[in-house]
């Protein structure tokens, strides 16, 4: 093979170029500390730096999202626990108001400290941080609690963002605080009408009617109690105890939210043991505890924890004339009864009516009955301003959470199917008019009616497709709503239309609204007075009946047992409830007392603050676990960040004294290259001959 002049350069050349580039490219590397700048340089070093920048980016913003949320989360942390403190403080104040002797300027001083604490709860409750209130949920620019007590924020919870499809909740909303449920709770219902034995009160009776009343001698019903004990009886050596027989009539909802009535018949020298196990029986085998408190009230607990649905009423019957006008089906029929005992027993002999709970509510006109403690749920709505509020929310049996305009009624309602049954709309609308309305509930169709009046008007469904009259276990509370606000303020559809149905709900919305508050209960509003001269009453048309053991078929407004423990929470009310007791002085519930039947009493307000305390005391547990979440996350985040560069370090960044070294061997080769290139062109034939 014959190598040329052009040849050899060519080679030289080209050695030369190579060994320069390598040269060049250990320099730069050295220079700039990187082993590439560009893809094709390593197209496999390229891309893993990039998915390696990718993740810092990433982890970045994780411990950037941790940290913020760390914030929050201490902050929420701080300001539940200062909310403990002060229901803790003000707990001190409630048992110094139950067990010392306070004059009545004691007690109100008490009442304005607890005041105070109220006022500095509903400081922390709207406490925000860089311009976010803490427990909004996700409206942070929304003040939670308005100045009436009510929630205004949302049940959305704040999420930290802690990696691909993990997200860190970090808040409490004002909802899961201040309206939450407790699942662990067991409802516990009392009825409020203190009980003493009327043959203490009242000894011999018969035998002197001149006697008076011996206050030495009160002493309340206990479980050994006779029910001769309770209703008091005309004989005073008891002779006829045996023959003689008392009624009660109790109706209420089992904690699964099926509605009863039912008639419960005992002798007199039956005990109050006997007719508490005949109750504890109608909540069905055993469901619930029933026992006297102190102050021979029944107090009712649920076994079945977390439900808000047991309810209690009832009222005792005896016929001292020795008739049968205690024994009746129609709860109205004991409307000519006395409720005191020494009228009925001595002045008047006959029937006697045993009132167990009180709660000051206005009847219907239709309701013939004074005795108050007869009348359950055919009951006005009390009035406050423009405003007609109910007293029952509506819980929904199965989630036990409150109902909305989109529940159905039939979820909500004490029996399994609405079909037949019928509602029962009473009052004075706007106008001052008296009204007495109908709803007809039917799978064929529901429809209302006013006044007995001849035209049954349909409840149109709100499919837009299909307008007809809406199945009875299909209607909703918002279609209830609308016949409610229709008949309340006078606007009655022309026609049996659907056009016309629309129209008279569109223009009585213009007049009034009804709707459910927060907590499942119904409120009626009058636009065109700031007083309203209106009055409500929604029952069911079976009321009255005891014929059967079906219960009501929804109840919103009633005088029913007053409520000392429940799952539900709704903090400011419950506060203030509780405040309440201490201003009136009230160490017991008394439903006789006039001013304020429903009050609890500070003894049952230390129970309710007891549980509010508990809540929020779990609460603020929850909230520290996030913030223990959140700072491990960003701790952990931050050594991520150290591994991830330095495993790009080691795949990017040059390694100086490697480089060092190989920019000297390839210096080496060049001058070497140089040398030998220099030799060789010096030689010619000369050199060969």
């Amino acid at each position: 093979m014959r190598i040329t002049s052009s040849s050899y350069y060519n080679n030289i050349y080209a050695e030369n170029n190579k060994l320069n580039k390598q040269l060049f490219d250990v320099n730069k590397q050295i220079s700039s500390g990187m082993k590439i700048q560009y893809a094709h340089e390593d197209p496999g070093v390229f891309i893993d730096t990039l998915r390696l920048d990718d993740e810092i980016t990433t982890l970045g913003q994780v411990k950037s999202s941790a940290q913020s949320a760390y914030k929050i989360s201490t902050q929420t942390d701080t300001t539940v626990g200062e909310l403990v403190k002060t229901l803790e403080s003000m707990k001190v104040k409630m048992v110094n108001a139950a067990n010392a002797a306070h004059s009545d300027s004691s007690m109100q001083a008490i009442a304005k400290e607890l005041r105070g604490l109220q006022n500095h709860l509903l400081t922390l409750a709207n406490t925000s941080i860089g311009g976010q209130y803490l427990f909004s949920g996700t409206a942070t620019s929304v003040k939670p609690i308005g100045a009436d007590g009510t929630y205004q924020g949302n049940d959305q919870d704040l999420e930290a963002f802690l990696g691909s499809g993990i997200k860190q909740k970090y808040n409490i909303s004002g909802s899961q605080l201040f309206l939450g449920d407790e699942s662990k709770i067991n409802r516990t219902i009392s009825a409020n009408m203190p009980q003493m034995s009327l043959n203490d009160l009242y000894p011999d009776i018969m035998e002197d009617p001149g006697v008076s009343r011996d206050a030495s001698q009160e002493t309340y019903i206990s479980s050994s109690s006779t029910i001769r004990d309770l209703m008091g009886d005309n004989d005073a050596d008891s002779t006829n105890d045996a023959a003689r027989q008392s009624y009660f009539y109790v109706q209420g909802t089992k904690s699964d939210g099926e509605s009863f009535k039912s008639k419960i018949t005992l002798n007199m020298d039956d005990t109050m043991d006997d007719l508490m196990q005949e109750i504890a029986d109608l909540y069905g085998d055993n469901q619930v505890n029933v026992s006297l408190n102190a102050h021979g009230q029944i107090e009712i607990t649920d076994k079945k924890t977390g439900s808000s649905k047991l309810d209690f009423h009832m009222v005792g019957a005896v016929d001292f004339s020795g008739g049968a006008a205690a024994n009746i089906t129609d709860i109205d029929a004991l409307h000519a009864g006395s409720t005191d005992f020494e009228t009925a027993a001595v002045t008047t002999p006959g029937l006697y009516v045993k009132e167990f709970t009180k709660s000051g509510l206005d009847t219907p006109a239709s309701v013939l009955n004074t005795i108050e403690g007869v009348n359950y749920d055919r009951t006005n709505f009390e009035q406050e301003g423009a405003k007609l509020l109910s007293n029952i929310s509506q819980i929904d049996k199965t989630t036990n959470s409150y109902a909305t305009p989109t529940s159905k009624l039939v979820d909500v309602a004490g029996v399994s199917s609405l079909n037949t049954q019928q509602l029962i709309i009473e009052g004075v609308d706007i106008t001052g008019t008296a009204f007495t309305a109908q709803i007809d509930l039917a799978t064929a169709g529901s429809t209302f009616s006013l006044d007995g009046g001849t035209t049954n008007f349909s409840i149109f469904n709100t499919d837009s497709t299909l307008r007809s009259a809406v199945d009875a276990d299909e209607m909703t509370y918002q279609q209830l709503l609308d016949v409610v606000n229709m008949a309340m303020s006078g606007n009655l559809p022309a026609t049996n239309t659907a056009a016309d149905y629309d129209a008279a709900i569109t223009t009585a919305n213009t007049q009034s609204s009804t709707t459910l508050d927060y907590a499942g209960k119904m409120v009626f509003e009058d636009k065109l007075n700031t007083v309203t001269g209106a009055s409500l009453s929604i029952y069911d048309a079976a009321s009255d009946d005891y014929s059967t053991t079906t219960g009501n078929i929804l109840t919103f407004n009633a005088n029913s047992a007053i409520t000392i423990r429940d799952p539900k929470t709704d903090f400011f009310t419950q506060i203030e409830a509780i405040i309440r007791s201490v201003e009136e002085g009230k160490t017991r519930s008394d439903g006789s007392d006039t001013s304020d039947p429903r009050n609890l009493g500070i003894q049952n307000s230390i129970q309710m603050m007891d549980d509010l305390s508990d809540h929020v005391s779990r609460l603020q547990t929850e909230v520290g676990s996030y913030s223990q979440v959140l700072q491990a996350s960003s701790d952990r985040t931050a050594m991520l960040i150290i591994s991830t560069k330095t495993l790009q370090s080691d795949i990017i960044d040059t390694d100086v004294a490697e480089a060092t070294l190989r920019m000297q061997q390839l210096s080496l080769n060049y001058q070497a290259m140089l040398s030998s290139i220099s030799k060789v062109s010096q030689l010619s034939l000369v050199n060969y001959l």
